[in-house]
């Protein structure tokens, strides 16, 4: 039994394999549907943070495979509060066959892992992201062909989204650029795992102060939002040192002239992104949004029904 809490816990094959399973799963439903590859299997879904994508795509997912969903809001639970995480963990290992948990601090999910007897998924922590990673080279894959030797440019916070994209460019060979502003760069912790993957595959990982650095050349641009859930005091602070690091039209001309330009989402306009870009040519955003689903299939069948 394999649990899926970071990209770093996976080898290059092993996810090019679960991506290859993603585009053949999407294919599959647009073309009379998913075989039934999770009959008779029920998920719970275990949330601190509420989220659009995160719970819609992880229910959709199991009922086009065959199986259930349950939804356990944060009242419901209170991890680590009402009850502790390792005897929800436990009590959840005899009711269901995955447990998806999007929560506030990275080691409540390492916790709820450590003594479940079935998988357990990251659908989010304050340390990484890799279900949306796992989408969003499942997005830049469709559109480029393969991510070795592609140029990502991250522009903004070095947040948990920003490591675990770091993660997927390193694992999988593609050269992987932030730029921040000063003091809110990738922790170094992070860094350090990035250049262990990157030198088994020749990716270069690269740190900038300045977008324009950031972007020239590069195939891919990303953004996402400057105040992230849990940062709302933070709000007005954020928003002046980040505004320089706007992904708008100019920032974007700088790029390859076939640059996608993506955003995990919500996306909050006229500060990380301009509408122009967003709802532009060369926006992937909501191609991305769906591609949530159909990496979390792969991800669950890859867990719960191995070949």
């Amino acid at each position: 039994m394999r649990h899926f809490l970071s990209l770093a816990d996976y080898s290059a094959e092993e996810l090019q394999a679960m991506l290859n399973l993603a585009i053949r799963l999407k294919d599959e439903l647009r073309h009379g549907g998913n075989q039934p590859l999770l009959a008779n299997k029920t998920l719970a879904m275990v949330f601190q943070k509420p989220s659009l994508r995160t719970r819609v795509s992880f229910d959709m997912a199991m009922r086009h495979l065959g199986g259930d969903a349950l939804y356990l809001s944060p009242n419901e639970i209170g991890l680590g509060k009402r009850e502790a995480i390792a005897d929800v963990s436990r009590v959840l290992s005899g009711y269901v066959d995955a447990v998806m948990a999007r929560v506030f601090a990275h080691d409540h999910v390492i916790e709820l892992a450590r003594y479940s007897t079935v998988p357990v998924i990251n659908g989010l922590s304050d340390f990484n992201h890799p279900c949306q990673a796992m989408a969003d080279a499942l997005t830049i894959l469709e559109r480029f062909g393969q991510l070795k030797g592609l140029r990502v440019a991250f522009v903004g916070d070095g947040n948990n989204v920003a490591i675990s994209l770091m993660f997927a460019c390193a694992r999988l060979g593609a050269h992987f650029t932030i730029a921040a502003p000063d003091g809110f760069e990738l922790p170094a912790n992070a860094v350090a795992l990035a250049e262990d993957m990157a030198a088994e595959t020749g990716a270069e990982l690269g740190q900038s102060n300045v977008p324009a650095e950031a972007v020239e050349g590069a195939q891919v641009i990303y953004t996402d939002t400057w105040v992230s859930m849990g940062q709302e005091d933070e709000g007005m602070e954020r928003q002046s040192v980040f505004e320089p690091f706007q992904v708008n039209q100019r920032l974007v001309d700088q790029a390859d002239p076939n640059v996608i330009v993506m955003h995990c989402l919500p996306a909050h306009r006229g500060q990380e992104i301009t509408d122009e870009v967003a709802d532009g040519p060369n926006s992937v955003i909501f191609v991305q949004a769906e591609n949530r689903m159909h990496a979390q299939k792969a991800i669950l069948v890859t867990l719960l029904n191995p070949q």
